[in-house]
């Protein structure tokens, strides 16, 4: 006779027996199964629990990392089934066919009548399993399944609205329960793989869901038939962000704040018309940012550096960098660092991106002729101490903005330039003059975003080629950046990522940015005013002691946080 799990549970000291008392109260009650309560009470791990349900049962507790599942053991169990039971088919062995779950009682006799054959079970993890069966069947497999499922005529429907996008259908489709559900699960599954945008791409005969993650684009794994779904789908966010589900023929920007768990996510919703249909771009930001300089990814040095040119009682701080390279981010951390009760920090910005506490941020709407410029114009007339202008695009913009920080005001904000000392010819492009650059601004900061090792599967990498261990060190001992105590060129370790579920097998998890700060000083005056090329004013820097993106570069790659070829993939080679 099989000892109750509970007594078991208590021998091996895993809970006590007033926990158990409370968890079959909770049971009588309920009607839950015990060990979810046991586990959902954090009386114990639910890995704790399986383990010993494993020898209760005497089936076998896995860990489906270690699997590789079968595909042909995966069709024989419908996406609804598997979601229903939350079973995962891992192969079939002597004409049984192995499963996965996390609490198998009743669910193998319904599979035994389901399929007409044995089946042998094994235990695993809960979250273990749901993310299997994302991963074999696509996300929201179950729910399209669901709904193909409830008629002839829904499939039809479905069919008639992608081919003559008849608006009516389509309505009644995006507010239809199982509709919202698969959009919430699109946007869930993003979240929890830390994805920045979902993109959303129609194509003659097939539809594309992905997700980029650490500033890359991959594709999310999506079932069969999803295609026919488009029109509702995209009606569905149309609908979440207020925007006018008739219009297909003109680009449309929305908003919305969707709920995860206990954290709010800003969606910007970017559609634009293509020609099978609607392109859907999805903004993923969280609504409270922590927003902290140590964070940012600056060495010593930089940091100490940022900290004070940022209290600066005025000029221009100019932040430069490509679409994408996390300029946004550094200006609203130095907001963070500097703003209090005692100044007033006004920003405008094409969109605003993060709400912040205690700063006043206006949207331009370029539409109605509200624009940078006229926006700064009327700033003024509020008595801001600071500023941020999200992007100096023209000579009007640069000119108030200069004109701002000569009468006692701090500036922050972004150019478009390769390097830090590409900002001046930038300007000048513009038609600034050069005194007025000297006069006002106080420094060029150029940033990358460089991904970094995932911790879970990294490994050091003895592989590098020699002449990228002969650049590193020629590159740092040119530029008087030697390496740290004890290090020797050939004694440098480079590590990377073998690739883990963790980091969906890309061997990155995350990204730092890596920094150029070119604090414009004496020397760097003079070059501006004589007009001197980038490459001199670069090199003036260099002597002072500013560190280029490439050695900000190797500094993270000897420190063994990221690759070369990462390195060498986001900045320019040195001269």
């Amino acid at each position: 006779m099989l000892i109750k799990i509970g007594q078991m549970l208590i021998k091996k000291g895993l809970i006590t027996p007033e926990q158990l008392e409370a968890g079959i109260e909770q049971q009588r009650k309920t009607g839950q199964l015990l060990g979810a309560i046991l586990i959902k009470n954090n009386f114990l791990s639910e890995e704790d629990f399986l383990k010993t349900f494993s020898e209760q049962l005497g089936i076998p507790y896995v860990r489906l990392k270690d699997f590789s599942i079968d595909l042909t053991a995966i069709k024989s169990i419908p996406a609804k089934f598997a979601w229903h039971y939350k079973v995962i088919p891992l192969k079939f062995e002597n004409d049984k066919l192995v499963v996965a779950t996390s609490y198998p009682l009743k669910l193998f006799d319904d599979l035994r009548l389901f399929l007409g054959h044995d089946i042998k079970p094994l235990l695993a993890l809960k979250k273990e399993v749901e993310e299997a069966i994302n991963e074999y069947y696509g996300i929201g497999a179950e729910t399209v399944e669901g709904i193909l499922a409830k008629s002839s005529t829904q499939l039809k429907d479905l069919e008639v609205s992608k081919a003559s996008a008849k608006i009516d259908d389509i309505e009644k489709l995006a507010e239809d329960a199982s509709v919202v559900k698969l959009v919430n699960q699109i946007l869930l599954e993003a979240y929890q793989k830390r994805a920045t945008d979902i993109h959303i791409e129609p194509f003659q005969d097939k539809m594309n869901i992905r997700y980029r993650i650490d500033g890359v684009l991959y594709n999310a794994n999506v079932p069969e038939n999803i295609e026919y779904f488009y029109p509702a789908i995209t009606s569905r966010i149309k609908i979440m962000s207020k925007l006018n589900i008739v219009e297909r023929r003109l680009p449309q920007d929305g908003r919305a704040i969707v709920k995860i768990g206990e954290e709010k996510l800003d969606l910007r919703i970017s559609i634009i018309p293509t020609r099978y249909g609607e392109g859907v771009v999805i903004r993923i930001l969280p609504s409270n940012m922590l927003l902290s300089l140590e964070k940012l990814g600056l060495n010593t040095e930089d940091l100490k550096t940022l900290k004070k040119v940022i209290k600066k009682p005025h000029g221009i701080i100019l932040v430069t960098g490509p679409t994408g390279s996390g300029k946004t981010t550094t200006l609203y951390t130095c907001l963070n660092e500097i703003k209090s009760t005692e100044n007033k920090i006004i920003t405008i910005e094409d969109p605003v991106e993060y709400e912040m506490e205690d700063i006043s941020q206006i949207q331009i709407l370029p539409e109605i002729g509200f624009t940078f410029a006229q926006g700064l114009r009327n700033i003024l007339r509020h008595d801001p101490d600071i500023i941020m202008v999200g992007e100096i695009r023209d000579f009007e913009t640069a000119e108030l903005a200069i004109r701002s920080a000569l009468t006692g005001h701090l500036i922050f904000s972004t150019l478009h330039t390769n390097d830090a000392a590409g900002g001046t010819v930038r300007l000048m492009n513009m038609g600034i003059e050069s005194y007025l650059i000297t006069s006002s601004v106080e420094a060029f900061i150029a940033q990358r975003l460089v991904r970094l090792i995932c911790q879970q599967c990294k490994e050091q990498d003895a592989n590098i080629p020699a002449d990228i261990r002969e650049m590193i060190f020629n590159d740092m001992s040119k530029n008087n950046m030697p390496l740290p105590a004890g290090i020797t060129k050939e004694g440098i370790r480079f590590y990377r990522g073998k690739g883990c579920k963790a980091c969906n097998f890309t061997g990155f998890k995350g990204r730092n940015a890596i920094y150029e700060i070119l604090i414009v000083d004496k020397n760097i005056r003079e070059l501006i005013l004589k007009k001197a090329p980038p490459e001199a004013i670069r090199d003036s820097a260099i002597a002072s002691g500013m560190k280029t993106l490439r050695l900000a570069g190797w500094q993270k790659v000897i420190e063994g946080v990221t690759t070369p070829e990462e390195v060498m993939r986001v900045t320019q080679a040195l001269d």
